[in-house]
């Protein structure tokens, strides 16, 4: 009887470990890895795209750019090589989104400061008042790590061109004249290829966590 019982315990013992394995086979083999859209300006909402581009539904990329961040250096493309990125537009003397926003990628840069990998842009849309001091005081009140993060100035229509054609971004037209303005609360999550990868409501800590996740799978997206 008593080595009945202990067969018995054996055979379970076997059987429990046979139903883990079997168990983890599968969902190895059903687990779908989550891999984030490639946006193209066919795919964007017409509003947000420049009509020049709007049937586009390949090859978008961020184009090349030259302006200047906070403390006076020149920022380009080739700052933001290899790596991935998220990009805004605001204006310091903004009372209504902008504070909930720039606290909101304050956040962004807070979860991933010791991560080379990974950076933010943010681009001003009045430029004429947010100049380099104006920013640079903005940066030192919000807590903006400058190895991190970038605000930059420059010139008003290419400012405004990379918000029309190729952030998508905006929904306002204007081209950077005198009298334009843009005015967005979209955050947009480019990759390394400069190609866009997620949009997220820079107002809302539940999109916020949605583009920290999202992070981290473009991140180990590059690993695989």
């Amino acid at each position: 009887m008593l080595d009945l019982l202990k067969r018995f315990k054996f055979i379970g013992i076997v059987l429990a470990i046979l139903s883990v394995i079997i168990i983890s086979v599968f969902y190895n083999l059903l687990k779908v890895e989550k891999k984030l859209p490639i946006y193209q300006p066919a795919s964007v909402n017409a509003e947000l795209v420049d009509s020049t581009i709007q049937y586009q539904k390949k090859y978008h990329k961020i184009a090349d750019f030259s302006l200047i961040n906070q403390n006076g250096e020149t920022i380009t493309q080739d700052d933001y090589k290899d790596k991935i990125y998220v990009a805004d537009f605001f204006f310091t003397t903004c009372q209504t989104i902008c504070p909930i926003m720039t606290k909101n990628m304050h956040e962004v840069q807070k979860a991933f400061i010791t991560d080379k990998e990974v950076k933010m842009l943010s681009h001003t849309v009045t430029p004429e008042i947010d100049t380099v001091a104006q920013l640079k005081r903005y940066a030192q009140e919000k807590g903006v790590n400058a190895s991190k993060w970038n605000l930059v100035t420059g010139d008003k229509k290419q400012i405004y061109e990379l918000a029309r054609k190729s952030y998508l971004a905006v929904k306002d037209d204007g081209d950077g004249g005198p009298f334009d303005m843009i005015h967005t609360e979209n955050f947009m999550l480019i990759d390394k290829e400069r190609q866009i990868r997620g949009y997220y409501d820079g107002t809302d800590p539940k999109e916020i966590e949605r583009l920290i996740e999202d992070i981290k799978t473009l991140k180990a997206s590059y690993k695989e």
